[in-house]
């Protein structure tokens, strides 16, 4: 067996049986890359010196204090708009082609404690903005299960590079379901946690009241592995929060006496039918183990989607304004005078969907608007964040519902309907509009193409989900998962 299909936990317990050394198992993720990004293209850059000789020095660690937790030496692909110091950080931008960081974001501080292995940049829609992956200013990525379609996005190298045993976990971002959406399309598990629950120090700003850095993992332990790592406040993000329940790696027990939401606004018109099947599998598979499921209303989902994308532009356009040419970004030192020079940097350095949203964004912010648009939608938001309150004053444990409407689309389908690609999105937003944990988690294969179902679970309420999602895993979807 090749070392880059292990999962986390098996390398772990391999490692500290001293069965291989780190630098081999970094070689095997790296030889994959060599072997097939270039028809993935998951990794914008590869750290292929840096990642080995870190190998080696965590090698001499443990040679002197033995595997010391449970990511020491893990080889790690990290999303292109996560901080890591003295190396390009694009944000799959070419406005930032050739941005170096000056600094660790915290998450990676925390694993570099922790005896990590970076291996490099994976690709995500330019900024994070895109469901797909194909808005990178660096070329699409491809999904592993298949190369004639999306694998998901924002996201989409991270998921991609582990669902092609590139990597054995890695980290993404998720501001409207571009950890959990990308996981359900390439068959593995994405945690977009709590908001607060991760420091967002060092994650580059697409709309900071929603985006939260999250784990995706090749089965439930991984990812709650990689999150318990990340987890924490911190003093340099003041959105950050201790929780009174810190991440647990989940156990297997009894779900009897759990009470399951299944929300009916998620179970309409618009969803594909095969999905609906698996999805009813998982449910009539988890009420043989005691689970009662009710049926719930969310009667505020309908506005979700339209109040996601008023609340995610307006501020996109405020947090992209820094990427001026001069400051920061690509400088264009053509035209007649500042604001030229603004304007061609911008119009040069940012691609399609990136304008698109800054410009919807100034428009709903701008006066005799920002009313009619942006506080409406603030309004919206607060019905939305009590629909979940009230759902959670039943005694609701958590919520499943399906991840995406459908499966994994063919690159080029909707590349030119944006208003089409938004709607991939319809059964993830209100997770972030809430500030809610959810996890995506392999529900099996529609065309052969894997499709996920997500859980949802009150604030700070992560261990409940990981549990529940523990036992579908094993009890339901035996094999479809790298530890079976």
């Amino acid at each position: 067996m090749k070392l880059n299909k292990l999962t986390i936990t098996q390398a772990h317990h391999r490692l500290k049986k001293k069965e291989f050394s780190v630098k081999e198992l970094t070689k095997d993720c790296l030889n994959e890359i060599k072997k097939q990004d270039s028809k993935i293209n998951a990794f914008i850059t590869v750290f292929e010196k840096q990642a080995i000789k870190q190998a080696e020095e965590i090698d001499k660690r443990i040679r002197v204090q033995g595997v010391d937790n449970l990511l020491t030496g893990i080889p790690l692909g990290i999303k292109d708009n996560i901080l890591i110091k003295d190396t390009i950080c694009t944000g799959g931008s070419q406005i930032l082609k050739n941005y170096q960081a000056s600094y660790d974001a915290t998450v990676i501080k925390k694993l570099r404690q922790q005896g990590v292995v970076f291996l490099g940049k994976t690709n995500l829609d330019e900024f994070a903005m895109g469901s797909s992956t194909e808005n990178s200013g660096f070329g699409p990525t491809k999904n592993p299960h298949n190369l004639e379609h999306v694998p998901g996005g924002s996201s989409g190298g991270s998921a991609a590079a582990l669902a092609g045993q590139m990597c054995l976990g890695a980290l993404g971002s998720d501001t409207g379901g571009s950890i959990r959406q990308p996981a359900s399309f390439c068959g593995i598990v994405g945690i977009k946690p709590s908001y607060g629950r991760v420091s967002r120090y060092g994650l580059m700003a697409m709309a900071s009241s929603l985006d939260q850095i999250g784990s995706l993992g090749s089965c439930v332990d991984d990812a709650a592995i990689l999150l318990q790592a990340i987890e924490g406040k911190d003093s340099l993000d003041s959105t950050s929060k201790q929780s009174d329940y810190p991440i647990k790696i989940p156990e297997l027990k009894s779900l009897k006496n759990f009470k399951i939401g299944l929300p009916k606004e998620y179970f309409i018109q618009g969803l594909d039918l095969e999905i609906k099947e698996l999805i009813d599998k998982v449910i009539k598979k988890l009420q043989g183990q005691g689970v009662e499921f009710v049926e719930v209303s969310l009667p505020n989902t309908k506005h979700a989607l339209a109040c996601y994308y008023i609340i995610m532009p307006a501020e996109v356009s405020a947090n992209l304004a820094r990427y001026d040419g001069i400051k920061y970004g690509l400088s264009s030192a053509q035209g007649k005078d500042l604001l030229d020079v603004y304007l061609n940097s911008r119009s040069q350095g940012f691609g399609e969907e990136a304008q698109r949203r800054i410009m919807l964004g100034a428009y709903t912010l701008s006066a005799g608007y920002y009313d009619a648009y942006y506080l409406q939608a603030q309004k919206v938001r607060t019905l939305i964040k009590q629909d979940f309150e009230r759902v959670w004053q039943q005694n609701i444990d958590c919520l499943l519902t399906p991840t995406t409407p459908t499966p994994a689309w063919k690159i080029g389908e909707k590349i030119n309907d944006p208003l089409s690609m938004y709607l991939a999105d319809v059964y993830t937003v209100s997770v972030n509009l809430a500030g809610l944990p959810g996890i995506s988690l392999p529900a099996g294969k529609v065309n052969d193409l894997p499709v996920g179902c997500q859980l949802i679970g009150n604030h700070f309420q992560e261990n409940k989900i990981l549990q529940v999602a523990k036992t579908i895993e094993k009890a339901v979807f035996v094999g479809l998962t790298k530890n079976g």
